[in-house]
C-alpha cells in the first residue's frame, strides 16, 4: 500500500477518492453525456490527470521491492485506459516498463502467461509485430529447457498465433501478389521455429508443409547455402513423408493449403503446339462453317473485358485430334544454385478425358529459359482446356495452376479436340534428300527424294503408304504441284496410275499399299546464249548450215585447245536445271471422316536435270510430195558421253562428246485442225497469250510422236526421249503443216506424186483426173484451173513450146464447183502426146478465180512427171 507523506492523517482521509468510469470514457477522455459529465466535474480526473496518477502510483510502488505484482497492475490498468483513449505510444511506454519490472520468482507457467498478457495488451494497443514476438517468447518458454515435459503442442499453437504479427499467412497465394511484406529474415525464423516444433510433435506431414512453404515463399531470400540445406531437409523430411496437395487440417479446425512448388522451376510462358504438319486436321472446305461460334452477330464490340483469365481460356485456332500424342511447350528457369532433378512433370487438364504422359528432367544450375515439352494423348474428342502441370521436386508433389502463377505468357490453353482420324505413313524407293522445295518449309514436307536424270529421261519412283494409325483409311487423293521453277516444262513431269491402290481401300492398320510415279523430264536446253557463242566460237554454224547430203552432215570437231574435260568446260557445259514438284497426298477415315475432316502428306521431289542432246536449229525442206517435208534437225551432245540417237524409219545417229551433226527426217505433214478445240467457256475465260502455248503444245505433242527420236548413252545404260517442242517456231509449224485443201492428180487412174513418172503411149489418149479435198471450215469454189505442159532440159532451160508436141481432149483449164467442208470434188481432162520423151505438167490457178484471197499454200498441187513411149511394133513386123 502507498503511504501518504502526511503520517498520522486517516487512510480515508488522506487519499482523495475518485471515480473512474472507464467505460463512460470516450477518445478523448471525455463523456459524451454532457449533463452527467457536469454534475460529475468536480469529482472526475481529465484524461491526462487520469495517466499522470497512474505514472505518479506506478513511481511510488516502484520503489518497494516486494510491490513488483502491484506495479505491474497498476501498467496495466493504465494500459487499458490508453487503449480507450486510443493513445498507443504513451501506452507503449507502460508497457515496456512492465517488462522490466521483477517478479521474483517465477514457475514457468506463470512465466507463459505474463509474456501472453503482454502480448495481448500490445495486441490491444495495435502493435502487432511487438505483440508477436511476446507471443513467440511464450512459445519458447512452453520448451524450455527447464521444463520436464516440454509443451511443443502448445508451443506450436502459440507460434501459428504469431504469425500474423509478421505477415505471414499459410497460404502461399498471399505471397503471389506484389511485393513482399514483411522481414523475410524473422519469417524465416519463424518458419524454421514451425518446422521443428511440428517435428517434435511428431508429425512430420506438418513439418513437409511448413518447409515447402519456406522454399516457396522466401526463395528469394535464402543463400545459396541456406537454398541448400533447407532442400537437404526438406528431402529428409519426405523420405519419410511425401508432401501433397492434400489440405492439412488441425485439431483447432485451421486449415493448411497446398503449397505448389510454382518457383521450382519457375515457368515463364505455356504454348501449345499445333499438331506436325503431316498430322493437322483439315476441314472439307464445303464444312468450314458449320462449327463457326455464333455468340455474336457483330463484328467488332466496343465492350470487351480485357482479363488475363479470358485471354487464357481463349480458343486457339488449330486442333488437336484425338489418339494423337499432343504437345504443350514450357519455357522454364531453374533458380536454385545447382541442378534440378522435376521428376513426374506432366500436365493438368479439364474437358476432356486426357491421358497425361508424364516426363522427367534435370536442369542445369540457374539455367536460362529452357524449353520444356510436356505431352499427352486426349482418349475423347470435345474442347480441353490446359489448366497447368503437376511436379515432383524434393519428394514434393505440386499441382500448378495457370491462373495462380504470375508473369507468365500464354496465347490462349483452349483448344477443340476432333475425332480420331488415320495416320499414313510414307516410304520410297529413291533415297532421301536433304532438298527443300521453295516456298514449302521442312515442316511442311513430310520427306523429300532426290534424282539426277538426263533430259528426256524417265524415272519410275515407287511409293509405299502405311497405315500406321489404328483408324482405317477410307479415302484417298494424289495431287502434284510444280514448285519454284522458271524453266518451262514439256508433257507431264510427274504422272500416276491411282486405280490400283484405291482398289485396296479400306485401308486397315498395319497394312500397306503401293503407287508407282512416273518421272519424266522434259526442258528445252536450246536457248543456251553461251552455249551458242561457244559453238560459233569453234566455227560451227548454227544458224545456216549448207546442205551437201539430203540426210546428213558431220560438223568438224571442237579444236584441241578448248578440251571439254577442263573444268570451264565442264562448267560451260553443265548447265544442270532443276525441277520440284510436291506429291500431295489427302487421306482420311474414322470418326473424324465423319465430321468432314482430313489429313495431307507431302513428298517433295527434287529433279537434277542435265542435257543429253539439244537442238541448235530446226528447219524444213519440201520433200517430192505435198504431203510430207523433209524436217532438218541440228543436234548437240553436250554430255561428256558418246550418244546415240535414233528416230522412227531412219538411222541411228552417232554423236560424240561436244559433237553437232545434222539429221534430216521425212515426216508426214500433220492435220493440226484434227487436235482438239477448247470449248467457247474455256476460250472466254482464258487469255490469248495462254490460249496459244496450249495449242502450241498439243502441236508439239502430236510431232513428237511423230518422230520418236530417242536418245542413248550406251556406256551408262541411260535412255531417254529427245523433244523439239521448245525449239518449233511459227513457220517450221506452218510448214510441217497438212493445207486444209488437198490436191490429188491421177494419170490414166493412178496417183502422181512422190516421183512417181507415169508412163504413157504415143498417140494414146490419156485420162487427167484433179481431185479437190476441202478439209478447212469453209466452203472454197468455184476455182478454174489451167494446164500447162513443158519439158525441163535439167541444165535450167524449159520448154514451154510444145504445140507440136502436146495437145489437149477438150480444153486445157479444168473447172471445180464450190465445195463445202469435208467434202471432195473432182474434175476431168484428157491430152494425147505426139512424140515420146519427158513431160511435166505445170498445173495453175486462173487470177480471176474466186480462191485467190486464200492463201497461197494451200494451193500446192503435186508436180506431174509423165514419160511418153513409142507404141509397142505389132508381132512380126
Amino acid at each position: 500500500m502507498a503511504h501518504s507523506s502526511e503520517p498520522g492523517t486517516p487512510y480515508s482521509l488522506r487519499a482523495q477518492e475518485v471515480l473512474i468510469d472507464p467505460g463512460a470514457l470516450t477518445a478523448n477522455g471525455i463523456s459524451a453525456d454532457t449533463s452527467a459529465e457536469i454534475g460529475r466535474a468536480k469529482n472526475c480526473l481529465s484524461p491526462e490527470d487520469i495517466i499522470e496518477k497512474y505514472k505518479e502510483a506506478i513511481s511510488y510502488y516502484g520503489k518497494y521491492k516486494n510491490a513488483g505484482v502491484i506495479e505491474l497492475e497498476a501498467c496495466v490498468k493504465a494500459v487499458r485506459v490508453l487503449a480507450i483513449q486510443k493513445r498507443a505510444r504513451e501506452a507503449s511506454e507502460f508497457l515496456q516498463n512492465a517488462v522490466y519490472i521483477n517478479l521474483g520468482q517465477l514457475s514457468e507457467e506463470e512465466k507463459i502467461q505474463r509474456y501472453s498478457i503482454l502480448s495481448e495488451l500490445y495486441e490491444l494497443i495495435g502493435f502487432h509485430r511487438k505483440s508477436a514476438f511476446f507471443k513467440r517468447v511464450a512459445a519458447m518458454q512452453c520448451v524450455a529447457p527447464t521444463i520436464p515435459e516440454p509443451g511443443w503442442r502448445a508451443c506450436y499453437k502459440l507460434l501459428l498465433e504469431t504469425l500474423p504479427g509478421y505477415s505471414l499467412s499459410l497460404d502461399p497465394k498471399d505471397f503471389s501478389k506484389g511485393t513482399h511484406r514483411g522481414w523475410a529474415a524473422v519469417q524465416m525464423r519463424l518458419l524454421h521455429e514451425l518446422v521443428y516444433a511440428s517435428r517434435r510433435m511428431g508429425n512430420p506431414g506438418l513439418s513437409v508443409r511448413h518447409l515447402s512453404f519456406l522454399l516457396q515463399t522466401m526463395l528469394d531470400f535464402l543463400s545459396d547455402q541456406e537454398k541448400k540445406e533447407v532442400t537437404q531437409s526438406l528431402e529428409n523430411y519426405t523420405s519419410k513423408c511425401p508432401g501433397g496437395m492434400e489440405v492439412i487440417t488441425l485439431p483447432d479446425g485451421l486449415k493448411l493449403p497446398p503449397v505448389p512448388f510454382t518457383k521450382l522451376p519457375i515457368v515463364r510462358s505455356v504454348k501449345l503446339l499445333n499438331l506436325p504438319v503431316s498430322l493437322r486436321p483439315h476441314k472439307v472446305k464445303g464444312l468450314l462453317g458449320q462449327n463457326m461460334s455464333t455468340a455474336s452477330p457483330f463484328i467488332y464490340s466496343p465492350i470487351i473485358m480485357h482479363n488475363r483469365g479470358e485471354e487464357r481460356c481463349k480458343k486457339i485456332e488449330f486442333q488437336w485430334v484425338q489418339g494423337d500424342v499432343c504437345e504443350v511447350q514450357l519455357m522454364v528457369y531453374n533458380p536454385m544454385p545447382y541442378e534440378l532433378r522435376v521428376e513426374n512433370m506432366g500436365l493438368l487438364t479439364s474437358g476432356v478425358e486426357f491421358e497425361s504422359l508424364p516426363a522427367a528432367l534435370s536442369l542445369p544450375a540457374e539455367s536460362g529459359l529452357y524449353p520444356v515439352t510436356l505431352v499427352g494423348v486426349p482418349r475423347t474428342a470435345g474442347n480441353i482446356t490446359v489448366n497447368g502441370y503437376h511436379t515432383s521436386v524434393f519428394g514434393v508433389t505440386s499441382d500448378c495452376l495457370l491462373e495462380g502463377l504470375t508473369g507468365v505468357k500464354t496465347s490462349g490453353c483452349l483448344v477443340e479436340v476432333i475425332p480420331s482420324l488415320p495416320r499414313l505413313q510414307l516410304s520410297t524407293s529413291l533415297p532421301r534428300s536433304a532438298h527443300t522445295a521453295q516456298p514449302m518449309t521442312k515442316e511442311e514436307l513430310s520427306s523429300t527424294v532426290s534424282v539426277q536424270l538426263f533430259n528426256g529421261e524417265t524415272q519410275k519412283l515407287t511409293i509405299t503408304l502405311e497405315n500406321i494409325g489404328s483408324e482405317d483409311i477410307e479415302s484417298l487423293e494424289l495431287t502434284s504441284k510444280i514448285v519454284s521453277t522458271k524453266e518451262k516444262v514439256f508433257g507431264e513431269f510427274v504422272s500416276w496410275e491411282l486405280e490400283d491402290a484405291l482398289s485396296h481401300l479400306p485401308l486397315k492398320p498395319g497394312q500397306a499399299v503401293t503407287l508407282t510415279v512416273c518421272i519424266k523430264v522434259k526442258l528445252d536446253f536450246s536457248g543456251q546464249e553461251n552455249l551458242l557463242q561457244d559453238l560459233n566460237d569453234d566455227g560451227i554454224s548454227v544458224t545456216g548450215l549448207p546442205i551437201s547430203s539430203p540426210l546428213r552432215q558431220v560438223l568438224k570437231p571442237r579444236p584441241e585447245n578448248k578440251p571439254v574435260s577442263s573444268e570451264s568446260g565442264k562448267a560451260e557445259y553443265s548447265h544442270v536445271k532443276t525441277l520440284e514438284a510436291v506429291l500431295n497426298f489427302k487421306y482420311s477415315g474414322g470418326a473424324g471422316k465423319v465430321e468432314g475432316y482430313y489429313r495431307e502428306l507431302s513428298l517433295g521431289v527434287h529433279v537434277d536435270v542435265e542435257p543429253s542432246v539439244f537442238f541448235t536449229r530446226v528447219s524444213t525442206l519440201p520433200a517430192t510430195s505435198t504431203r510430207q517435208c523433209h524436217l532438218l534437225l541440228d543436234i548437240f551432245n553436250p554430255t561428256e558421253h558418246e550418244l546415240t540417237v535414233s528416230a522412227k524409219n531412219n538411222q541411228d545417229l552417232v554423236l560424240h562428246a561436244s559433237e553437232c551433226q545434222r539429221m534430216a527426217i521425212q515426216v508426214d505433214k500433220f492435220d493440226f485442225e484434227s487436235l482438239p478445240q477448247p470449248d467457247q467457256e474455256t476460250v472466254r475465260f482464258s487469255n490469248p497469250k495462254q490460249l496459244e502455248e496450249e495449242r502450241q503444245h498439243a502441236q508439239g505433242c502430236q510431232i513428237n510422236s511423230k518422230l520418236g527420236i530417242c536418245w542413248s548413252i550406251p556406256s551408262l545404260r541411260r535412255r531417254g526421249e529427245a523433244s523439239v517442242e521448245g525449239v518449233l517456231n511459227q513457220l517450221v509449224l506452218e510448214h510441217l503443216q497438212l493445207a486444209p485443201l488437198q490436191w490429188d492428180v491421177l494419170v490414166n487412174g493412178k496417183p502422181c506424186d512422190c516421183d512417181v513418172i507415169a508412163d504413157c503411149k504415143v498417140g494414146d489418149a490419156v485420162t487427167l483426173e484433179v481431185k479437190l479435198t476441202n478439209l478447212s471450215k469453209n466452203s472454197v469454189g468455184p476455182l478454174a484451173l489451167t494446164v500447162v505442159p513443158y519439158q525441163d532440159y535439167q541444165n535450167g532451160v524449159q520448154n514451154y513450146d510444145l504445140e507440136d508436141g502436146v495437145t489437149f481432149i477438150g480444153s486445157n483449164t479444168f473447172y471445180i464447183d464450190t465445195v463445202k467442208p469435208k467434202e471432195s470434188s473432182v474434175c476431168e481432162g484428157a491430152l494425147l502426146f505426139l512424140y515420146t520423151g519427158d513431160f511435166f505438167l505445170n498445173i495453175k490457178f486462173q487470177d480471176d478465180s474466186a480462191g485467190r484471197e486464200l492463201p497461197l499454200a494451200w494451193f500446192t498441187l503435186p508436180s506431174v512427171h509423165m514419160r511418153a513411149l513409142d507404141a509397142p511394133l505389132q508381132a512380126g513386123a
